[in-house]
């Protein structure tokens, strides 16, 4: 058995299409396809030194890393490391290879800490701790079977309040991104995250290749966004949000829930079948809306960390 680590080619389809099978066999809860693999590797922002990795054995790949610096985090040295291998071929070394090549990576940037999730199961708590990562805070998966399940009906939308899809804002989303950008601000994590402004959310956001505008809701007052839910599809029936929030100015009046749920009915009647979320473990307001919604918890993550050097 011959096993090697290198660097995804972007231009290559069988590199990304590798890596997005491998993703989909390991982690099914998360939205990747070959062009989103390739846009990610092309076109995350410089100051991340975004680097995705497979790992190849007899020249099929069977793993891959996510690696770069949390580049919007206002701490320096933070860096980020996702690894998933095949079901079928763990235990074979492909895990352990990409971790030291990405911490390499890493160190050699000057990170000086390594944040990664690792899916909730003892096989991999086992393989994070045995490489020096300590566990801390646990966020879910969750499913909803909009194909089979039943969605709570559509109430009257408040007075003064408009439902618009993402699509409307095509001629100026720069509405969708003020708001992003401030809900960005009390998303619960490990890190201190900023916007990195208007043409990096563009790139990264608005033109990623699984954002569907035509299910991305925003809910309106006197015409502005003030709560949205963000939506992406692929080509195979699933959906997936990716953000949901509301103003501060705006809470309490139930207004992101409502854009989600609009969301929820149009991803249904395009024929949508699976509807997935993630939910941070303490973030109880969210996790109310999504179970009143219908959505049901398939599987768990748990952030490790570790000190580099």
């Amino acid at each position: 058995m011959t096993l090697i680590v290198r660097e995804v080619r972007p231009g290559v389809p069988a590199d990304t299409e590798g890596f997005a099978r491998v993703r989909r066999l390991a982690l099914p809860y998360i939205l990747f396809t070959s062009e989103s693999v390739r846009h990610n590797a092309l076109h995350t922002h410089p100051d991340a030194r975004y680097r995705p990795l497979v790992a190849e054995e007899d020249g099929e790949i069977v793993g891959t890393a996510q690696v770069l610096l949390a580049y919007d985090s206002t701490e320096p040295g933070q860096g980020l490391l996702n690894i998933y291998v095949r079901p079928d071929r763990t235990g074979r070394g492909a895990g352990t290879l990409l971790l030291r090549t990405a911490e390499e990576y890493l160190a050699a940037l000057d990170a000086t800490r390594v944040f990664s999730w690792i899916l909730d199961a003892p096989a991999n708590r086992a393989f994070a701790e045995r490489h020096g990562y300590r566990a801390g805070r646990s966020a879910h998966f969750l499913r909803l079977d909009l194909a089979g399940g039943e969605l709570p009906p559509l109430p009257p939308t408040p007075p003064g309040v408009e439902l618009r899809a993402a699509a409307e804002f095509a001629d100026d989303p720069r509405p969708l991104f003020e708001l992003d950008a401030e809900t960005l601000k009390d998303e619960p994590g490990d890190l201190d995250l900023e916007s990195r402004g208007y043409d990096d959310w563009l790139t990264s956001t608005w033109n990623h290749p699984l954002l569907n505008r035509e299910l991305t809701m925003a809910a309106c007052v006197d015409g502005r966004p003030v709560a949205f839910t963000i939506a992406y599809t692929d080509a195979d029936g699933r959906y997936s949000t990716a953000m949901t929030g509301t103003a501060r100015a705006h809470r309490g009046r139930g207004l992101a829930k409502l854009a989600k749920l609009h969301s929820l009915h149009r991803a249904r009647a395009a024929g949508v079948a699976d509807a997935f979320t993630g939910n941070d473990a303490g973030n109880d307001p969210m996790i109310a809306i999504n179970k009143w919604l219908g959505y049901e918890i398939c599987a768990t993550e748990v952030r490790h960390v570790r000190e580099l050097g």
